[in-house]
């Protein structure tokens, strides 16, 4: 039975039970969300003793170097003496809220602006925290702009605290704070004439519309196809704002997905389905892969096995916190 040491006390794990998970259960407080080693807002420093190797999946390599792993998926095999990372490896900026709207059944829009110049690429994510120290993580849907905001697309859940916080309570110039961005779902301007494949399930349309924003303004030249699929189409947002963005730019191409019952002007069918269907060969595409898990997954097998490099594919799911 490992035990770990923070702030110079001694706290016993269980058989089998992660860093976070013992930390928690013995009253010590560490920033969390997502609990299945996605978002890094678990990030620590192991001082003294080796972490897992799975503890630092994921990680760059200059992490792990410096010790840091991530203690939702820390299950030490002997003890350790662990931190928080420096402020800097863990920063955190003020920011409030400006706007907020309906954009589906379940699904707000929320704007936020940052007190201080933030740096970030469209597509990528941040972590969200609230006063009371509940953290979640969302992606960027805007590109950088002079008014220094960032916008979210939140999905309320069933018994979501964040998220029914951010429909039904957040008020105009509520304070939170967010961390610095992460992630490499962003689009990149090496090659204008690179074919592009993006797919998404409900609020995974967030990062696609910061990556089609992108490379529209870069003046991406090749094609670049654009899935969204829901259940129904109330599932679905933004279709006439794509719609527009379609008829004005040859090269865009906007498809729409309803897995149910078939509704005019919208593609029936999964989207998996629908796009490996009509792109049976994806080699040299750059492939965006967002929402579902269990989606996500999936459709990064069949975009390899339809000649789509890994390195080529990129995958955000959407993971839901354990708590």
């Amino acid at each position: 039975m490992a035990v770990i040491t923070f702030h110079d006390k001694h706290y016993a794990l269980r058989s089998a039970e992660s860093v976070l998970d013992g930390l928690t259960r013995q009253g010590v407080v560490i920033p969390s969300s997502c609990r299945a080693g996605v978002c890094q807002t678990c990030l620590m420093r192991a001082t003294a003793g080796t972490p897992p190797a799975a503890a630092q999946k994921g990680l760059k390599p200059t992490q792990a170097q410096r010790g840091l792993f991530l203690a939702c998926e820390c299950v030490p095999q002997s003890d350790l003496t662990v931190e928080l990372p420096d402020a800097s490896e863990s920063r955190w900026f003020d920011a409030s809220l400006v706007a907020k709207e309906s954009l589906s059944q379940d699904i707000a829009r929320v704007v936020l602006r940052i007190a201080e110049p933030y740096e970030f690429r469209a597509g990528q994510y941040i972590n969200v925290l609230r006063v009371d120290g509940v953290t979640r993580s969302y992606s960027l849907a805007n590109l950088p702009s002079v008014d220094n905001t960032v916008e979210l697309h939140v999905r309320r859940l069933p018994g979501g605290d964040m998220s029914s916080w951010w429909h039904d309570a957040a008020c105009a110039d509520e304070h939170i704070r967010i961390s610095l961005p992460h992630g490499d779902c962003f689009y990149m301007a090496d090659d204008l004439h690179r074919p592009l494949l993006l797919a998404g399930t409900g609020s995974g349309l967030a990062p696609l519309c910061g990556v089609v924003q992108d490379a529209l303004v870069a003046g991406h030249r090749g094609p670049i196809y654009l899935y969204h699929g829901s259940r129904t189409p109330d599932g679905l947002y933004f279709v006439d704002k794509f719609r527009r963005l379609a008829e004005a730019f040859d090269n865009f191409h906007y498809v729409p997905c309803v897995s149910g019952a078939p509704v005019e002007r919208f593609v029936q069918g999964r989207i998996d389905a629908v796009a490996l269907q009509r792109h049976n060969d994806l080699s040299g595409h750059r492939v965006y892969l967002c929402g579902h898990p269990g989606l996500v997954a999936s459709m990064k097998r069949e975009a390899y096995l339809a000649g789509a490099a890994l390195k080529d594919i990129y995958a955000d799911p959407f993971v839901a916190a354990k708590h």
